[in-house]
Formats: C-alpha cells, sequence, structure tokens
C-alpha cells in the first residue's frame, strides 16, 4: 500500500439468494446505472461541440447514435470486466454480493465474452464516428480496467484518483466525435468531470468503510479515517469553484447556477466537520453530487440554445 499500512481481505461469505432475471443480471454487469450517467456527460460534450462549431446536430443523427452507443458499449464492457476481475473480493462486501459474477449466474468465461464483445462493437462505431473519438475510447477503457481495476484500486489510497480519469474521459469522447482536435470547452467538461469524482466517490466509500476493508481495498476512509477523508473532499470541491469560467460561452446565466451549485456542495462539506452521525452526512454529500452532476450538465445544453 502507499501508505505502508497492510490491509487484508477476510474470509469469503457464502453468495446471497435472490430473485433475479437474465436482464437484471445482464445490466447488474454491465453497471448499467453508471453507463447511463455517463452518456448525460457524452451527449453534453456532443452538443456543445455542434453549438460552438456552429453546426446542426439534426444534419448529422448518425454522428451522434455512433457516439453514444459506441460510448454506451464501452462503458458497459468495462464494467463488466471490472466486475470479472473483482470477482474474488466482491462477496466480502455487502452491496456487490448480488452481483451475477458472485451469485454464479454468469460464469467468468461468459463475463469475458460479453465483454470484449462490447469493448470490440463500441470501438468501431466510435472509430465510425470520428478517429478521435476512437482513440478516447481506448484511453477510457485503458485507463478505467488497466490503470484503476488492475493496478491502483487494490494497492494505492489515490486509487479514486486515478479512476477519476477514466469517469471524466466520456464527455472528452463525445466532443471528439465531433471537433477531433478538442478545445477550451473540452478542456473544461473534463475538469470538471475529474474533480467532482473523489468528494462524490469519497462519501460513497464512508458508506462502505467496513465493506472496503473486509475486501483489502485501501479507500481514503479505510486508511486514513473520515477527517481526512471530509478535508480531501473540501479540497476537491473548492477547485470545482474556477472552472464554469471556462465556460464563459454558455453566459452569465450558467455560471451563476454553477457557482451556486458550488456553494451549496462547499456549505455542506464543512457542515461536516461538526455533524455527529458521519455516514448520514457522507449520505447526504453522495446525493448531492448526483444531483450537482445531472443539474450542471443538463444547464450546459440547455444555457447554450439561448446564447
Amino acid at each position: 500500500m502507499s501508505n505502508g499500512n497492510s490491509i487484508t481481505a477476510t474470509t469469503k461469505t457464502e453468495p446471497e439468494i435472490v430473485n433475479t432475471t437474465l436482464l437484471k443480471d445482464f445490466l447488474s454487469l454491465i453497471k448499467i446505472g453508471i453507463v447511463n450517467s455517463n452518456l448525460i456527460t457524452t451527449f453534453t460534450g456532443i452538443w456543445l461541440a455542434f453549438q460552438f462549431t456552429n453546426r446542426n446536430f439534426l444534419k448529422e443523427l448518425d454522428l451522434l447514435f455512433l457516439t453514444l452507443f459506441g460510448t454506451a458499449l464501452i462503458i458497459a464492457g468495462s464494467a463488466a470486466m471490472n466486475n470479472f476481475i473483482d470477482r474474488d473480493i466482491d462477496p466480502v462486501m455487502k452491496s456487490k454480493r448480488t452481483r451475477p459474477t458472485v451469485t454464479g449466474r454468469f460464469t467468468p468465461s461468459a463475463v469475458l465474452i460479453t465483454s470484449f464483445t462490447l469493448l470490440v462493437v463500441g470501438e468501431i462505431l466510435l472509430f465510425m464516428a470520428s478517429t478521435s473519438a476512437g482513440v478516447w475510447g481506448l484511453a477510457g477503457i485503458i485507463s478505467y480496467v488497466v490503470l484503476y481495476s488492475m493496478w491502483s484500486k487494490r494497492r494505492y489510497v489515490s486509487n479514486t484518483i486515478v479512476g477519476s480519469i477514466s469517469g471524466a474521459i466520456p464527455p472528452l469522447i463525445g466532443w471528439a466525435a465531433v471537433e477531433p482536435t478538442l478545445s477550451l470547452g473540452a478542456l473544461a467538461l473534463f475538469l470538471i468531470m475529474f474533480i467532482w469524482q473523489p468528494p462524490h466517490f469519497y462519501a460513497l466509500a464512508m458508506k462502505r468503510t467496513e465493506e472496503y476493508r473486509s475486501a483489502g481495498i485501501p479507500m481514503l476512509p479505510v486508511v486514513k479515517g473520515f477527517e481526512r477523508t471530509k478535508r480531501s473532499m473540501l479540497l476537491w470541491i473548492i477547485f470545482l469553484f474556477p472552472l464554469p469560467f471556462l465556460l464563459m460561452e454558455l453566459g452569465i446565466g450558467f455560471i451563476v447556477l454553477a457557482t451556486a451549485l458550488n456553494i451549496g456542495w462547499l456549505i455542506l462539506s464543512i457542515k461536516g466537520f461538526r455533524v455527529k452521525d458521519d455516514l448520514k452526512w457522507a449520505t447526504g454529500m453522495f446525493v448531492y453530487s448526483l444531483n450537482y452532476m445531472v443539474i450542471l450538465f443538463v444547464s450546459m445544453i440547455i444555457f447554450s440554445i439561448f446564447v
């Protein structure tokens, strides 16, 4: 571990018996919630690139569909690969015991075949959209599967930051499909998503600290404790404040809304140093972060129409 501490996984528990369907298991395998949330940022990247280059997306719907479907497939394939890699530790984490890789509904070989199929088809679609989109898609796959899942997750307390790279790439894929050379707007979307993720996932990690401890995963709350995690979350939220100003093209209304969202998150973060129930506060931070991301990216689309 990066901090010298030794964290080892505890004995596996028996898989939970759950009533489910093949479709539900498949959606669990590909982490459909993560796929959907990333498609919001991907679409925002596509939309803003069209707006900022004065192109009409209605005349290029094929590009839109290729990019969205391609991105969805590589995210789904990467998530399935993550489940394959983590099938040895998921059984000791209560929140993950119903995954099909744990219950045995999907065999390891079936998961690998599914993952590779989704990744290959997704990349073909992205390269059909543009070479740049395909390359950024490959970067996203490598950063999530290799850099995060295979390398940093079980070794370093900075694993969340490493994992934030892949989560910030979808808007770049969307933008690159329209404008391969990217621009300042694309960089802004990447930075917003990259900086948003640590406080988002640290809140989740606080809620699941004992699960991560049992699995031997050196998440920040496990290794450094809650107070250190709260300070890190506060710092990352502060880093968000200047980023809306990189999107001045969206107008003062967007700047005001984004700043208000940042202030609200900052206030909630500061309150964390005085609360008695850390887990309840972490839940509130997690919920706020989800709403923050959706509101911010949807507002980008809306404000771009009126400027």
